[in-house]
């Protein structure tokens, strides 16, 4: 049986903390701000981020040194720091990486999961959200089990899901509550779990395929994935890039036809406003279509590019 988080929150001392991108860092300033002792930060490895040969560490890391917290890679070395001096409880926010049950089995752990499971347990719960167009969904904390996202519930909190909201929007609101929500069980013990109920979602990691645009879908189901992020299609046999558009109910446009700055899909039309055409950056709808002139083109339907670049 895996250890329990402690009851009472006078017994929560020594902290580790376990996560690697953005979305993780309100957690731990939010634990190092309520004056909990971190003994050890485990994050991804060092990754090279631009075009030279310098690393960076992942923005979790990059905070932990900011407050001279002792840092790894190595799940295993939460073990070591634990033998030495125990861990009374492990925060796992975004880490990306798996868990051995040798290590679950002597550190409490819990994790904070940005879905109301057990509905999209797994990799990308808010963007498996937002595509299958939910109006809501939670913030939970839960114990970290051997099975994927199956721990025991101990905190939720009901959030909503803004038919406009792009990911990052969602995923920089729900990091922030979420960290109050994790310190907030902390500070009050961990007492009185619930099982989750229902059947289980599950939400696979957004592949660069799943982000191509289909202009025979609606063009609601379009928006919902331009708002995800890097959604493309094609145009002129080169990869084309959509970051910012709305939704035209009224359209005449057959799928993929560009009229203006208006583009035909199954059901309405998509009104362009930020697109990035293949080589260039981002730039105004409005400036790519008095260059381009597309009116009377279409956007591919079917790809020819390599859909892994």
């Amino acid at each position: 049986m895996l250890p329990l988080p402690p009851s009472s929150p006078d017994d929560i001392g020594r902290i580790a903390f376990l996560g690697t991108p953005s979305i993780a860092v309100p957690t731990l300033q939010a634990i190092i701000d309520a004056d909990y002792d971190v003994a050890l930060v485990v994050s991804g490895a060092d990754k090279r981020r631009g075009r030279g040969k310098e690393t960076s560490p992942t923005p979790v890391k990059a905070l932990a040194l900011e407050y001279d917290i002792a840092t790894s890679a190595n799940v295993d070395d939460l073990l070591a720091v634990h033998e030495s001096d125990p861990i009374d409880l492990a925060v796992v926010v975004a880490f990306g990486q798996i868990i051995r049950t040798n290590v679950l089995m002597q550190i409490p752990m819990i994790n904070l999961h940005f879905s109301a499971l057990p509905r999209w347990r797994g990799a990308a719960p808010v963007e498996r959200a937002i595509l299958e167009g939910d109006n809501a969904t939670a913030i939970d904390v839960i114990t970290v089990a051997e099975g994927l996202d199956e721990g025991d519930i101990w905190a939720e909190l009901p959030w909503p899901i803004s038919p406009d909201a792009t990911l990052l929007e969602t995923w920089n609101d729900m990091a922030h509550a979420g960290a109050q929500l994790i310190v907030g069980t902390m500070q009050a013990g961990f007492t009185n779990p619930r099982a989750q109920t229902g059947d289980p979602v599950y939400a696979k990691k957004i592949q660069n395929h799943d982000l191509r645009l289909d202009w025979t879908k609606t063009a609601v189901e379009l928006h919902r994935l331009i708002r995800i992020g890097n959604a493309w299609t094609e145009y002129d046999g080169q990869r084309f890039k959509i970051h910012d558009a709305t939704v035209e109910p009224e359209s005449n446009l057959t799928a993929g036809e560009i009229g203006d700055l208006v583009a035909g899909t199954g059901d309405g039309g998509l009104r362009l406003v930020t697109v990035q055409p293949a080589g260039k950056p981002r730039m105004d709808a409005e400036a790519w279509v008095h260059g381009a002139q597309p009116n009377g083109q279409f956007f591919d339907t079917e790809s020819t590019c390599d859909e892994r670049s």
